[in-house]
């Protein structure tokens, strides 16, 4: 199926074995877990209520792990798209917005990876002067460049 062209309204990006198994699954597993302890806890022994305790901390450290695995590719992401973007507004800028580069946010270049070389140069020096935000950023871009290859 072909993907439709990446605008602000449509940039959004579902991986659909992370977001509609994996993250399901864990959560179902740590909602059983806590009925299966909490409706044994009255009839059953000291054995039995670590073991269900043990059940729910390993669901719990699971679905932590999910989680912490994705915030670790969306970081590198952000920082391989950081590098990206500087080194482009290295060349697109003039002379003058080149020595403020620095001074844009990782926010604001994760926000501007999605403009056209053409308007890259005036959006980043309208996002350094009115200190745009990533969605404001993404808002005002006029010709949408699309990144099909984030996580």
């Amino acid at each position: 199926m072909a993907e439709a062209p990446q605008s602000y309204a449509h940039h959004t990006r579902w991986d659909p074995i992370f977001h509609f198994f994996l993250i399901p699954v864990f959560v179902v597993g740590v909602i059983m877990s806590l009925i299966h302890f909490f409706a044994h806890l009255k009839e059953s022994d000291l054995r039995d209520d670590i073991h269900s305790f043990l059940i729910i901390l390993f669901f719990v450290a699971l679905l932590l792990l999910v989680f912490k695995v994705r915030l670790y590719s969306l970081k590198v992401q952000d920082r391989v798209i950081r590098l990206e973007e500087r080194l482009r507004l290295t060349q697109l800028c003039p002379e003058r917005l080149r020595s403020r580069i620095p001074e844009i946010t990782e926010n604001q270049l994760c926000g501007l990876r999605f403009a056209s070389d053409a308007e890259l140069p005036q959006l980043a020096e309208r996002a350094l002067n009115e200190k745009l935000t990533r969605k404001q950023i993404k808002q005002a871009i006029q010709s949408w460049r699309a990144d099909n290859f984030r996580v």
